[in-house]
């Protein structure tokens, strides 16, 4: 893995083409990852904001609500079994952690999932009407990276990469799409 730094200023370009991503968070020493298909870009100036939709009964939400923060990983084919297994609920499955792959990124307590395209690190603007009205969350993204296997100078390089690392597309009952081929005009 050779993760890089994406400019703040051009973090959107990691889910403008809205990947499936996946969700993780930490507090009181319990960390969770969850997969998530509504996460969307949201600002970039003057601060790099997104939207995150945590249903109430998500596990990793009332993680995200102890801690302020969260990590949003964009996970790619060959983890496809990967992000199935963490759309099961953790209180369902209490085990669910114990074989994914992570690691950890500057004093960051939420976990980053290994093998995935791209990292955010989040903080949670706090607007508790939307939290409980709405399931949504707005985050500031603090810091983003991307491993430049698929992603370097601010774009994505899925046509030239390994077709393992094209982005993942949730449509429902363990049904994915994988991000296609790039199309230039003009």
């Amino acid at each position: 893995m050779a993760m890089q730094p994406v400019e703040l200023e051009k973090f959107y370009r990691l889910i403008n083409h809205g990947p499936t991503t996946i969700v993780s968070a930490a507090a009181d020493g319990v960390e969770n990852a969850m997969s998530a298909a509504w996460v969307c870009a949201l600002d970039f100036m003057p601060k790099a904001k997104i939207s995150v939709i945590l249903d109430k009964q998500a596990f990793t939400r009332s993680l995200v609500e102890k801690s302020g923060e969260l990590v949003v990983q964009i996970p790619v084919v060959r983890q496809a079994e990967l992000v199935v297994a963490l759309g099961e609920s953790r209180k369902d499955n209490p085990q669910k952690m114990d074989t994914v792959e992570r690691f950890y990124q500057n004093g960051i307590a939420a976990p980053f999932v290994k093998g995935c395209a791209a990292w955010l690190h989040c903080k949670v603007i706090p607007e508790p009407e939307n939290h409980q009205n709405h399931d949504l969350f707005v985050c500031e993204v603090l810091s983003a990276w991307a491993d430049d296997e698929i992603f370097s100078q601010g774009h994505w390089h899925f046509e030239t990469a390994d077709t393992g690392w094209r982005t993942l597309h949730y449509i429902a009952g363990g049904h994915f799409y994988a991000i296609g081929d790039a199309i230039d005009v003009g």
